[in-house]
């Protein structure tokens, strides 16, 4: 039997436009938001705005401070090498369980994500490669058969997509992820485990990451 499809509610297409407004930049990081001005512009009254907020609030994406308001997310940059250290853990271990369990599915799902981004590439459509980018990390939970290393990563995957397309646009970046990105395909067709996991740990390791290292820089160093 076929389930019926029901129409999104309002509080859902709020919560995806405020969602995707976030991920993409067109709010800025820390940046006051006005819920009048929101249900204005979105032609709706405030109670679905309200509780897309508070949706948006559990996903970390917003933060409701009393008598001050309703800011997007920001991290210091401490919080964000914490972040990026997660990442990093959830992320190897993720590609470690998807090479062993479905390699040929893993390999076929990351070629067609190189694909995506070397045809943004070709017309110049940052925001298309950034897309491609946020689908390839995924693709490595999604070949994972682990649904519990998945839920974790939905914890920051939307914190760090938003990251991604604010700090992964400067060419030098953009030229050294889209190599490593061939380079972990490549790996994970021959099924070497030690030579993607490294791979992997550079692209993404604030350490070795060539945003992160500035992005992340201690607060006392």
């Amino acid at each position: 039997m076929k389930s019926i499809k029901r129409p999104k509610s309002l509080t859902e297409l709020v919560t995806e436009t405020l969602r995707e407004w976030i991920v993409s930049g067109d709010l800025e990081l820390g940046e006051h938001l006005s819920e009048i001005r929101i249900s204005k512009e979105l032609e709706v009254s405030r109670t679905p705005v309200r509780e897309a907020v508070n949706r948006l609030e559990m996903e970390g994406l917003l933060s409701v401070e009393p008598m001050r308001g309703t800011f997007v997310f920001s991290l210091e940059p401490s919080e964000l090498a914490k972040l990026c250290d997660a990442r990093v853990c959830l992320e190897t271990a993720a590609l470690k369980e998807a090479i062993r369990l479905n390699p040929d599915a893993l390999h076929d799902v990351l070629v067609k994500c190189v694909e995506d981004m070397t045809r943004a590439r070709e017309q110049k459509d940052d925001s298309a490669y950034l897309a491609a980018d946020t689908v390839f990390h995924q693709c490595l939970f999604d070949q994972s058969d682990n649904r519990f290393l998945n839920d974790a990563y939905q914890a920051i995957a939307k914190k760090m997509a938003a990251l991604r397309n604010r700090l992964g646009r400067h060419p030098d970046h953009m030229a050294k992820s889209y190599r490593e990105h061939i380079e972990l395909t490549e790996a994970v067709k021959n099924r070497d485990v030690e030579r993607a996991m490294e791979i992997l740990k550079s692209h993404i390791d604030r350490k070795e990451g060539s945003y992160w290292s500035q992005a992340t820089v201690a607060e006392n160093a």
